[in-house]
């Protein structure tokens, strides 16, 4: 990367690494707050909420320090790409699995609390990231580019002077034919099928239950609708956010004496970062529970911020106060005298 467009780029992605941190972090607490936890769907919304965090926490600084081609051992430098890549695959695989959950809910409303158990759905969770490591470490184990590497960076693969860079460690035929054909599209397929489904079901029944005597329901279906809205709304900022970065890769790839720039291909990996930016606002602007949440905390803090207030302005009238009457008996004994 060029040093101009360095100094733009490190500067961003650190902004993007404090709003992921910070913003997912009250998603977090704000889903533990209000005992939500034990509901299979904020399960899984806090589940992302934590590869969202460590986005920011971890994947963005390792994703900086690959691309200013930070001098390490070989074997570190492949493990820093396997970590950022298994943190990303784990998002696909929870918004797949908030899909499922949000379908299951529609199509058995009557079974689905004793199908969908909290225990199932951490299970479900640890096999997200059972799978994230497989896919995300398989460059570790042989599918990388050490063959292809110059001469000089093979000489220094175990020493700490090896040039570091992500494209050039990590195969592109593995990030576009397993990552992106194998695993990202057919999720992205899935999950708008299983949406599309959801949206029909539930207007369906909005339209069925309509009545007066059927307020509670149409209230329940009402929820439902808003609450798999909230979460599409999601799937299609994680669209918006991802598929550039790989349809670049795929071009590059593919595309006969197609060169893109780096500019370019960083700005595809900014937009994705921003993603894990993003699902927060999603989370405290669309759904309710973390809404009240994040309003209560407001209210707190802003009632404690005026308690302090009025705390300093007591100390201060009581201070100016004892002055006032120190100068006055000040004052008497020096009339008496």
């Amino acid at each position: 990367m060029a040093s101009s467009a360095r100094w733009s780029y490190v500067p961003l992605e650190a902004i993007i690494a404090v709003v992921c941190c910070v913003g997912n972090v009250l998603v977090i607490w704000a889903v533990w707050t209000c005992g939500a936890l034990r509901k299979p769907t904020f399960c899984f919304i806090t589940t992302l909420a934590v590869a969202d965090f460590l986005v920011g926490s971890v994947a963005i600084p390792m994703s900086v320090l690959v691309d200013i081609n930070l001098k390490i051992s070989f074997h570190a430098c492949i493990l820093m790409c396997c970590i950022f890549i298994m943190v990303k695959i784990v998002s696909v695989a929870v918004l797949l699995a908030i899909a499922v959950d949000r379908f299951l809910r529609v199509c058995i409303p009557l079974t689905y609390k004793t199908t969908v158990t909290p225990k199932r759905s951490w299970i479900m969770v640890a096999l997200c990231w059972l799978l994230a490591a497989v896919l995300g470490f398989i460059p570790m184990f042989g599918w990388n580019n050490y063959n292809t590497s110059d001469s000089t960076n093979q000489n220094n693969t175990n020493s700490t002077s090896f040039e570091c860079s992500f494209l050039t460690i990590i195969p592109t035929p593995y990030l576009v034919n397993l990552i992106f054909f194998s695993s990202l599209l057919p999720s992205l397929a899935i999950m708008t099928g299983l949406y599309f489904y959801i949206f029909l079901t539930t207007r369906r029944q909005l339209r069925a239950h309509i009545s007066e005597t059927t307020v509670q329901h149409s209230t329940d279906y009402r929820k439902e609708h808003k609450l798999a809205t909230s979460l599409a709304l999601v799937l299609v900022l994680f669209s918006v956010c991802w598929l550039p970065l790989f349809l670049m890769l795929t071009v590059s790839l593919y595309g006969h004496n197609i060169e893109l720039s780096s500019a370019v291909t960083h700005s595809g990996v900014v937009l994705s970062h921003v993603n894990s930016a993003f699902n927060p606002l999603v989370y405290a602007f669309r759904i309710s529970k973390i809404k009240e949440t994040f309003k209560t905390l407001w209210l707190r803090l802003y009632h404690c911020g005026e308690d302090q207030q009025k705390t300093k302005q007591k100390y201060a009238d009581s201070s100016r106060n004892n002055n006032i009457g120190t100068k006055n008996s000040n004052t008497t004994q020096d009339s008496e005298l």
